[in-house]
């Protein structure tokens, strides 16, 4: 359950221009909404068209795609809300990262300085088959994800469907991972560390 004053989720740079950011990024560098829905990472949720809600490391983020930009947002954390003002329904301040570690955040985790569209057409020339379908994927890069959390959901993936498996991972984070804040009455908890799992 969440606090009786849930944060509003941002789904667009136009609801509070002032807490978006964007990073250069082509969509043949990267797209959002085949990655994230790849069954990679189990911890993003489309929140609404376009629109890509999920935990990276301990923070909350919303993710989307506008020609060739990148935009984010980053939630603080409920403590960190207690006391601000809201001003046309946008909290006073952001989350407690700077903008130079959001993007290198951001930049790591979809390993953005990998050139992906010469490795597509270096793999294009080497092999038919992917020569077939890169059109129809393109953008499709390897997320580099937290290796505890990696290793669980991979473990949880046996037999399994993505829905059951998205599921299984957040039952887990909202049982043992510490809970980070709660966006239209949904929850988000990191992932549980190795010692919070132990037990």
């Amino acid at each position: 359950s969440c606090s009786p004053n849930p944060m509003k989720l941002r789904d667009a740079p136009s609801a509070c221009p002032s807490l978006w950011r964007c990073l250069p990024c082509p969509p043949a560098e990267l797209r959002l909404d085949l990655v994230l829905s790849s069954g990679q990472s189990f911890r993003w949720w489309e929140s609404s068209p376009g629109a890509w809600t999920g935990v990276i490391g301990d923070r909350v983020w919303t993710l989307r795609q506008d020609g060739d930009r990148l935009w984010y947002t980053v939630y603080g954390e409920e403590d960190e809300h207690k006391e601000e003002e809201e001003r046309d329904g946008c909290p006073a301040k952001a989350a407690k990262l700077d903008v130079a570690e959001t993007d290198r955040i951001l930049r790591d985790y979809f390993q953005l300085d990998v050139g992906l569209s010469a490795l597509y057409r270096t793999w294009v020339a080497a092999d038919p088959l992917f020569c077939k379908v890169a059109n129809d994927f393109p953008g499709v890069r390897v997320l580099r994800q937290d290796p505890v959390e990696c290793l669980f959901s991979f473990i949880c993936t046996s037999n399994n469907h993505i829905s059951r498996i998205t599921a299984m991972i957040e039952r887990l984070c909202q049982a043992f991972g510490r809970r980070l804040c709660c966006l239209d009455s949904r929850p988000f908890h990191a992932f549980p560390s190795l010692s919070a799992l132990t037990g």
